[in-house]
């Protein structure tokens, strides 16, 4: 029911709308209108830290950036904000996820093609310039949770061509049907490696998931910064915040 109203409303938008920048911006509200109902149809429960950093870049067009080890963390980060996801041109190509990807107004780049970085870095740029928030998930992939994997450089290059904020973000899923994530009830929530996405989805299905987002410290000042020290920062204040949250004790 969710996904069928989804691909008919964002077929019907896509329809309608000629001019790509207005085609992005409704595919967005869409994502972000679906991804609620989905919260609902997950059970997900979200608590959010500093909302108020969300709230002050409202107005602004950003590059936002958060760790990643799920399908979930897309639906959650979309109901909050429309945000427009960088996402690969390998899920791009598989039929299912690849036409939600498209639907949903997501940017792609091919991890495996460098020669096609700097053109897929100023289309990124400019889709900022042109006022949207662009979600990036550095890490490549989705994890299994652990830790924070080591962050690719290469997409912070993004912020310091459009020049504007970046707007860090932790993810941390907190409770599996009121206990504790840990190893032994994990991969019915972390999606990652070679699991196959629709029997993961089915398994999660009918169960109840909290999950904590942390807004952390936005960066607005931008100059003198290179790909290198702005990735630097924003992997330290989200992997600080990360193993913070996951110490004993702090579910």
């Amino acid at each position: 029911m969710l996904m069928g109203d989804f691909f008919l409303s964002a077929n019907l938008i896509r329809l309608f709308s000629r001019n790509p920048v207005t085609l992005r911006h409704r595919l967005a509200k869409n994502t972000t209108r679906i991804g609620r109902r989905f919260l609902k149809a997950f059970n997900i429960k979200i608590s959010m830290k500093h909302p108020e950093r969300l709230a002050e870049l409202a107005d602004k067009n950003y590059l936002a950036v958060a760790n990643h080890v799920s399908y979930t963390d897309i639906i959650i980060l979309a109901s909050l904000e429309n945000f427009v996801f960088i996402t690969s041109v390998e899920m791009g190509k598989n039929v299912f996820l690849g036409s939600i990807t498209r639907l949903g107004g997501c940017l792609f780049t091919d991890r495996k093609k460098f020669v096609s970085l700097p053109d897929e870095i100023e289309k990124f740029a400019n889709t900022i310039k042109a006022g949207f928030k662009v979600m990036l998930f550095p890490e490549g992939t989705s994890t299994n949770g652990e830790t924070v994997k080591e962050f690719r450089k290469s997409l912070f290059k993004v912020a310091l061509l459009a020049d504007c904020p970046v707007l860090p973000i932790c993810i941390r899923y907190k409770a599996l049907d009121g206990k504790p994530i840990d190893e032994f009830n994990r991969d019915l929530v972390y999606w990652y490696g070679d699991m196959t996405f629709a029997p993961h989805f089915m398994k999660l299905l009918g169960h109840s998931l909290s999950a904590e987002i942390d807004f952390l410290d936005p960066i607005y000042e931008l100059e003198g910064k290179t790909r290198q020290t702005l990735s630097n920062d924003v992997y330290t204040q989200i992997c600080d915040c990360y193993h913070q949250r996951s110490s004993p004790g702090s579910v």
